[in-house]
């Protein structure tokens, strides 16, 4: 009771010291020690910890449970032209089409999901081609961003058209009827009867941008009432002909599902080009003082800590109270196009550049770096991460560790977006780690 007293007493010293809610308080590893009562108590703010910023490119990423169709292309000043390609599987929802029906058309059918990024103002394009292979996974019964599988060139249809990503609208493409009138000669001949049988005929459809696309990546539904193909044909009734269809939905039946999503990106800035490998990390101080996120193609900004332990050279005993990262995006690498996102996902690395895990907070929700915009009329605006809980961590335990921290955009193998930020060596634009630290010196 006497020592719950003493560090009750302690914190209550703490917060008439400084302006700051009890809730950034981290209390659990401090202990107060019979000398509490005769103690001198310092509050130490310290900004000036060594934070070593840099970027990477994981070899892959897995696409395949993405949760949307990403289509389009844009040019980007510094990450180069960025693209996504859809490769996808289909089967019928019947094996069955009336001997009196007579084929119309067959259309294939893309519902907006409201994501999208850069610039919806300019015409974008989608070629759809067939598959010539099956899709065989890389390894693990996944699908990379690097994945691809052999197609014809020829075109089965085109849409040009202005992207509405926020609309509830569909895009319709109309196939070719040669693809069609296979269809619908296989279903009601019944020379196809199921799944094994249709897979065998017809492996699947590549969904591409145009060559000369530059505006956005669009994103689109993969629910069965969203993304279909549907064959069209009709039935004489006795005083009109009856339209009717028969749809082609996403195939789920085989595992892995036959889908995902190819990210890459074309002639990136000439430091960019050394990402030849996961394993390698570039320093900011030989990318311009930058370091560079984008999803979808894998590329994320590392930030290591090396020096923490050196905050127990201050003297005394303590106790950490908070520990904010702050890092600035780079003045003019966003705008209303190259949006900057509201949230970006922390996870813990190890040596060789490989995800161990995600940070959580003590509310065991996913621990998230928040985009700061109080002073946004200044251009003053950071990404902030209460990291108290993975600093302490470091400090209480008696042998160093090589894990760093990773930062990615929420979703980061359904998106393609980008943030550019300062690393550091750039004056105030500093990554800055702020140390909030409680000590107490014994008085004789």
């Amino acid at each position: 009771m006497t020592h719950l007293v003493r560090l009750f007493c302690l914190m209550t010293l703490i917060q008439l010291c400084i302006s700051c809610s009890a809730d950034n308080f981290n209390e659990s590893d401090f202990i107060a020690g019979e000398a509490f009562v005769n103690s001198n108590i310092r509050v130490v703010i310290v900004d000036t910890m060594t934070v070593e910023v840099s970027t990477i490119k994981f070899d892959s990423i897995i696409t395949s449970q993405a949760d949307r169709i990403l289509i389009g292309k844009y040019t980007d000043p510094v990450l180069g032209t960025v693209q996504s390609i859809n490769y996808v599987g289909f089967l019928p929802n019947s094996y069955y089409i009336a001997t009196e029906a007579s084929y119309d058309s067959i259309v294939l059918f893309l519902k907006y999901d409201g994501y999208y990024y850069n610039d919806t103002t300019q015409v974008n394009t989608v070629n759809v081609t067939r598959l010539t292979d099956n899709f065989n996974p890389d390894e693990n019964d996944v699908f990379y961003n690097t994945s691809s599988v052999a197609y014809s060139d020829d075109i089965l249809g085109a849409l040009n058209y202005a992207p509405r990503p926020q609309s509830t609208d569909s895009l319709e493409i109309k196939l070719a009827d040669t693809l069609g009138e296979e269809f619908f000669n296989q279903l009601q001949n019944k020379s196809i009867t199921n799944d094994v049988e249709f897979l065998n005929t017809f492996k699947g459809l590549r969904l591409a941008p145009g060559t000369t696309d530059k505006g956005s990546v669009i994103g689109f539904s993969k629910n069965s009432d969203s993304f279909f193909m549907r064959l069209y044909y009709s039935t004489s009734e006795e005083t009109e002909r009856v339209q009717q269809y028969t749809d082609f939905s996403l195939n789920i039946s085989d595992s892995p599902s036959p889908f995902f999503n190819q990210i890459g990106s074309e002639e990136p800035s000439e430091y960019l080009k050394a990402l030849t490998n996961g394993e390698i990390s570039l320093h900011s101080v030989n990318s311009n003082f930058q370091s560079f996120i984008q999803s979808g193609t894998g590329i994320a900004t590392k930030i290591a800590l090396p020096y923490l332990k050196t905050i127990n050279n201050i003297g005394g005993q303590g106790t950490l109270l908070k520990a904010v990262l702050k890092i600035k995006p780079v003045l003019g690498s966003y705008n209303d196009f190259l949006v900057l996102r509201d949230y970006l996902s922390v996870y813990l690395v190890d040596g060789n550049n490989e995800i161990t895990q995600q940070l959580y907070a003590t509310d065991s929700s996913a621990l998230s770096a928040f985009l700061n915009t109080e002073n946004q009329e200044y251009n003053d605006i950071y990404f902030e991460i209460n990291l108290t809980n993975y600093v302490e961590s470091i400090l209480t335990t008696e042998r160093n560790t090589n894990t760093a921290l990773l930062l990615l955009p929420e979703n980061f193998s359904s998106t393609v977006d980008r943030f550019i930020l300062n690393g550091q060596n750039t004056s105030n634009k500093n990554t800055i780690l702020e140390l909030t630290y409680a000590v107490y010196d014994e008085v004789n």
